[in-house]
């Protein structure tokens, strides 16, 4: 039995799992936490990666290995292949304003969406990159090399010290804002524009692609992005759609042509397959429940019960969840808002339930500026942390106006990794038929009485203050 092992760095943990190579059985599995932040020193990635493969019990049987994980964080190595300064996360706003002067500088919106299928907001990494440019002129100056944190634990597990052997894929290429879904090539003109001078940039190797190997020998992928890995172990096609609610809340789809959205509301990025995952990402998901629950002083059981017993829409109660600016839309400097409070509905009850409406209601937006776009929306799966509570599962399908299909809870970015290897592995074009979809639960959509209408209108008013 050949076997293989996927790892997902994610913002708050690292994971991994090892499956059997032909069948996707699992085998046994491993994890370790991150630190909290915005801004971390990429050494402790690695370091819980070492905790975690020694919590799943080595790699010593594992012949290929593929690392999904978070997108965009800003890795830059000097000459010498050393990290300069810690690793700015997706999560980092303070290049809001460094996405707007790149925006200016290239000639608007439209003309960044049709360069690279996506128009900066502070999570990208091309911001990010300007930020350091123009904040820290001198670390700017030694930087040799830019990785992502995915492609530099892969490059850590060749371990290798030669930046020309960097290695990525096309998923997370998509989303640093040099790389162009409609060319497949980097877009150096841009990196130039950020950071204010060429660097070594990852090779981005094929969906299948040997990337290198481990000392001892075994198959490392390109690895993904982690909402390409999610949708690679979920077995996505054409016209599927998963709406991932964990530290940040991703309506992504599979799309067989890439897309160019000028209002920035959706991010034109590549999948792991060799398609495309158009995808809106709000910076606001299950830490919207966790809030509540903590003001609440509930658990997040109590919190669900709660939502349940109020009524659709909470008597009017709307919560806009923007507690930590917002990415889509792009506000990165907005704050949360309760509108509509009468004694009637300033109750724990109906605040649980604006909390998950919200939540939801953010998410519904970007499914439908995926359909603005031309990009078919067939089935919707719900996956995530926050997809474990029964009232976001029951609320849903209502708040977005289609049946919901909830796979067996699992390690999807993980497991895509994990398929990916296998794919490495086996050589073939396609990849392996199993998927770790599991038993899914589907959640059959009703009408919602002005969720949506009123959460909209109160969305605006927050913009305009």
């Amino acid at each position: 039995m050949a076997l293989v092992a996927g790892v997902d760095s994610s913002t708050q943990s690292c994971k991994i799992v090892i499956r059997d190579a032909d069948t996707g059985a699992l085998v046994r599995t491993g994890r370790a936490s991150h630190p909290d932040g915005t801004e971390i020193d990429p050494a402790r990635w690695w370091e819980a990666l070492q905790t975690a493969i020694a919590d799943a019990g080595g790699l010593d049987d594992v012949e290929a290995i593929a690392v999904g994980g978070q997108q965009h964080g800003m890795v830059v190595l000097d000459a010498d292949g050393k990290v300069i300064r810690d690793a700015l996360l997706w999560n980092d706003t303070r290049s809001a304003s460094s996405a707007l002067d790149l925006i200016e500088e290239l000639g608007g919106p439209q003309a960044w969406a049709e360069a690279i299928g996506s128009v900066p907001v502070a999570s990208l990494t091309v911001t990010k990159l300007r930020w350091l440019r123009d904040h820290e002129p001198e670390n700017a100056a030694r930087v040799a090399a830019v990785a992502l944190p995915h492609d530099w634990l892969t490059w850590k597990l060749s371990g290798s010290t030669d930046l020309s052997t960097l290695a990525t894929d096309r998923s997370d290429a998509s989303g640093t804002g040099y790389w162009s879904p409609f060319t497949e090539d980097y877009r150096r003109d841009l990196l130039e524009l950020a950071l204010g001078h060429d660097a070594i940039l990852p090779t981005v190797a094929g969906p299948h692609a040997v990337a290198a190997r481990t000392p001892s020998g075994a198959l490392l992928g390109p690895g993904a992005g982690d909402n390409a890995g999610a949708a690679l172990g979920l077995g996505l096609t054409t016209g599927d759609v998963a709406i991932s609610i964990g530290t940040s809340g991703v309506v992504s789809a599979v799309s067989a042509r890439p897309t160019a959205d000028g209002s920035g509301m959706v991010t034109g990025f590549a999948d792991a397959s060799g398609a495309y995952l158009p995808l809106a990402c709000t910076l606001n998901a299950s830490r919207v429940l966790d809030a509540a629950a903590r003001i609440l002083g509930i658990d997040h059981a109590g919190l669900s019960a709660l939502a349940l017993s109020a009524p659709a829409g909470a008597d009017g109660l709307v919560h806009v969840p923007y507690l930590e600016g917002e990415r889509t839309p792009n506000r990165p400097d907005a704050t949360g808002a309760l509108h509509g409070m009468r004694l009637a509905n300033t109750t724990p009850a109906h605040l649980a339930r604006a909390a998950v409406e919200g939540m939801l209601c953010a998410l519904a937006d970007g499914l439908d500026a995926l359909r603005d776009l031309g990009v078919p929306v067939e089935r919707v799966f719900l996956i995530g942390g926050g997809a474990q509570s029964e009232a976001v599962r029951r609320i849903a399908p209502a708040v977005l106006g289609l049946d919901v299909t909830v796979p067996t809870p699992g390690e999807y970015v993980a497991d895509g990794a994990a398929r990916q290897a296998a794919w490495v592995l086996s050589g073939q074009d396609t990849p392996p038929a199993w998927s770790a979809a599991g038993e899914s639960q589907v959640h059959t959509a009703t009408a919602t009485p002005r969720v949506r209408e009123q959460y909209a209108a109160v969305r605006e008013l927050t913009a305009s203050r």
